[in-house]
């Protein structure tokens, strides 16, 4: 037991030092690419700049190192913007509310307020997971009647996506006085950059998870290899969602103190019948497929944290050259848990660097480039 102590110590400092020598430039590229895409008139205020104000409001999100942090930043920032505010959570179907701002006294109110998204805007925002804007009475008539309709009649719904789908929805109008505000341009960037930066953030947890796991299978000094992991953003903290088991297939978000929404179990049967493994035995499928995971990981983090390199190696075709370093780190860190196993005459992991960094044309890796 002293030993193992001994070893997590080393891995997390070793983990948190490599985490946060990349964090930083994960938050400058988030603000860069989003201001990119800002029109100069978006969220314009007299006096200010509103490619300015966003950048304020934006950084205050990224700031957030927990999901209650990000998620109640966005709620402060969105009444720049807008009257009034609120966020509600999806779970199997179902919008509960989790926060809201901008209603006064009526604030705490919005928790466990049940929103219907069957119908109107809402129902639309979930299905084409857009932003969508109606008129009051679009919206579930017992939202207006227990916190008041907007002076203007008009209602936004944006949805808020984690890996494509919508685990939140996020409702703004102009607020009950005539007259009110509301920057649909400003507010639709502020959701995007939300989702974004929970994905980071899950990502630098689930490397610390990842890289601690590891120790348990060493029985001398290690030698350190890390390696993040996209997971459900709103596993870690209870607002949004409960952790499934390790053995779960990726769940939505669930509401603080809830079970998480059952498994998709018809598409991953769906899945598992086109799938070439599914001849083999049940326990070599299993590593087969633990191994193609695995290496999608690998490169989807080589990808994350070099996109300015990804980018120049693919015109230039010399993806392997300019990313050596971080390729051969990773094909060790694959070889290490699938080298000796079932699944190592597969090699997932140069099959993945071809398919996905390289957009299945292997001559963008250059020449030096092995399999």
């Amino acid at each position: 037991m002293a030993e193992r102590t001994w070893i997590e110590q080393i891995v997390e400092k070793v983990v948190s030092q490599v985490l946060e020598s990349h964090v930083p430039q994960l938050r400058d590229e988030l603000v860069a690419r989003i201001l990119q895409e800002i029109p100069p008139q978006v969220g314009a205020a007299p006096g200010e700049s509103g490619a300015a104000d966003l950048l304020k409001a934006i950084s205050t999100i990224r700031a957030g190192t927990t999901q209650r942090e990000i998620l109640r930043a966005l709620l402060d920032n969105t009444v720049r913007y807008t009257g009034r505010a609120a966020l509600f959570v999806i779970k199997a179907g179902a919008a509960t509310g989790w926060q809201g701002r901008g209603f006064g006294k009526n604030d705490e109110a919005i928790k466990d307020f049940a929103l219907d998204v069957t119908t109107g805007v809402a129902a639309r925002a979930m299905e084409s997971r857009m932003a969508f804007k109606g008129g009051a009475g679009e919206v579930d008539s017992r939202f207006a009647s227990q916190f008041g309709a907007p002076g203007d009649d008009q209602v936004l719904v944006i949805p808020l996506l984690l890996k494509d789908k919508v685990a939140a929805l996020v409702y703004a109008d102009a607020g009950a006085e005539a007259g009110g505000k509301m920057d649909s341009e400003a507010l639709e960037l502020l959701v995007t950059s939300t989702s974004f930066w929970l994905e980071v953030v899950s990502l630098r947890k689930q490397a610390l998870k990842e890289g601690v796991a590891e120790t348990e299978k060493l029985e001398a000094a290690p030698v350190v290899q890390t390696v993040t992991s996209y997971s459900d953003p709103f596993a870690a903290h209870a607002p949004l969602h409960t952790a499934p088991p390790p053995t779960a297939p990726a769940e939505s978000p669930a509401a603080e103190g809830e079970s998480a929404e059952p498994a998709p179990t018809a598409e991953v049967a769906e899945a598992a019948a086109s799938d070439p493994v599914s001849q083999m035995s049940a326990e070599e499928a299993e590593v087969h497929r633990k191994a193609q995971r695995f290496a999608r990981l690998l490169v989807d983090e080589i990808k994350l944290y070099n996109q300015a390199k990804v980018s120049e190696g693919r015109k230039n075709k010399d993806l392997y050259d300019r990313l050596k370093e971080d390729i051969e780190k990773s094909r060790a860190t694959y070889q290490k848990r699938y080298g000796n196993t079932a699944a190592a005459s597969a090699d997932y992991f140069s099959h993945e660097l071809v398919r996905s960094l390289a957009e299945d044309d292997s001559s963008l890796m250059g020449a030096d480039f092995r399999r």
